[in-house]
Order: structure tokens, then C-alpha cells, then sequence
């Protein structure tokens, strides 16, 4: 069997590879971009996570909870109101 060179066969090789290289490219960059679309969602429920917590905590701020052993165990707890205490001379 005789293989000949020719100008179409190679201009076709050429443009085979480039071609398949301008396709992996542009799918790694789709993939890149995908990755960092996937991160920055990530990112953002740690944020609103945080951001969550922190209105929470703010909205407790200064407030007592009383645990008794028998709720400890459920995780119930009782809010204790402020008392007023005279003094007796």
C-alpha cells in the first residue's frame, strides 16, 4: 500500500487538530466557569449562613435560657422573665 502526501490531506490534518484544540479549549472554559459558578453559590449560602446566625444571635442578645436536666436532652429550653427583688432592711 502506497500512502501519497498531499496539500488537501494535509491542510485537513491541520485543521482536524486545530479544531479539536479550539473544542478543548472552549470545554475547559466551560467547565472553569462552571466550577466557579458552583464556588461562588457555595460562598453565598456560607454568607447568608453567617449573616443568619448573626441576626439571630443579635435578636437573643441579652437574653437568659434556663436548661433543666429533663430538657436538656430535647433541647427545649425556657425563657426566664427579669424579676424584681426589693430590699428588706
Amino acid at each position: 500500500m502506497v500512502v501519497e502526501a498531499s496539500i488537501a490531506g494535509l491542510f485537513r490534518t491541520v485543521l482536524i487538530i486545530l479544531g479539536a484544540f479550539v473544542l478543548l479549549r472552549f470545554l475547559g472554559q466551560l467547565m472553569m466557569a462552571k466550577r466557579n459558578m458552583e464556588e461562588e453559590r457555595k460562598i453565598n449560602e456560607r454568607q447568608r449562613a453567617f449573616e443568619k446566625e448573626r441576626s439571630q444571635k443579635l435578636r437573643n442578645f441579652g437574653k437568659v435560657n434556663i436548661l433543666t436536666k429533663s430538657k436538656r436532652k430535647t433541647g427545649i429550653s425556657h425563657q426566664a422573665e427579669d424579676a424584681d427583688y426589693e430590699e428588706i432592711d
